[in-house]
């Protein structure tokens, strides 16, 4: 993840703190029964934090923003990005449907409908990524390929006559141009991803 877009990710998280100490301090799960005999806000499968305080599953949501993997690491990075939208997303749905405390703060904070300035920031960014992962994979495929093809050509030029031979390297002349725009547009599809990644959460 871009220097940038991590800092606005941990601007949005900030806020999203804020939000969740206005809520413990109301203090909704006190009277409740129910809710003090829980020993989790959520499912152990969105967090490993065991509280009835937001704010404790906040905490989680930064540990796991300064542990992200690098962006090299495609499948780990884009794991942890989708555990932490879903985390976010989980914490928001709490405040965003708790009317006492909606009530109680309306003038002071407006979450957004629907959670668009978390869940689809996440969501958008996971299919872009997704989809140019997938073309930069199709390219890389292609790029193997052509590859083979000029090292069966260059084989069989060992064993050409003259004439075959001739035509063999104007085949593999033609191959290499094909290589050559193969591999831009590998490096065109990974600047969109690292444009892509720059820009997730503007």
């Amino acid at each position: 993840m871009q220097t940038h877009a991590l800092d606005k990710l941990r601007q949005q998280v900030a806020t999203l703190k804020q939000q969740a100490e206005q809520f413990d301090s109301a203090k909704l799960f006190s009277k409740n029964r129910y809710m003090q005999a829980q020993p989790s806000l959520f499912d152990r499968g969105v967090f490993s934090t065991k509280s009835m305080n937001l704010t404790d599953y906040v905490t989680e949501i930064e540990d796991e923003i300064t542990s992200l993997p690098p962006s090299e690491h495609r499948h780990a990075y884009a794991y942890a990005l989708e555990r932490i939208g879903n985390q976010v997303h989980a914490v928001f749905n709490v405040i965003k449907s708790t009317p006492i405390w909606a009530k109680e703060n309306k003038s002071q904070y407006k979450p957004r409908p629907k959670n668009t300035v978390y869940k689809q920031a996440v969501k958008k960014i996971m299919q872009s990524s997704h989809e140019l992962y997938d073309e930069l994979k199709q390219n890389h495929e292609f790029e193997r390929r052509l590859v083979l093809m000029i090292e069966e050509r260059k084989l069989q030029m060992e064993k050409a006559t003259p004439a075959q031979a001739q035509k063999l390297n104007m085949e593999i002349l033609t191959t290499h141009a094909r290589l050559g725009r193969c591999r831009k547009a590998i490096s065109a599809t990974e600047d969109k991803i690292q444009q892509v990644e720059k820009q997730q959460l503007r």
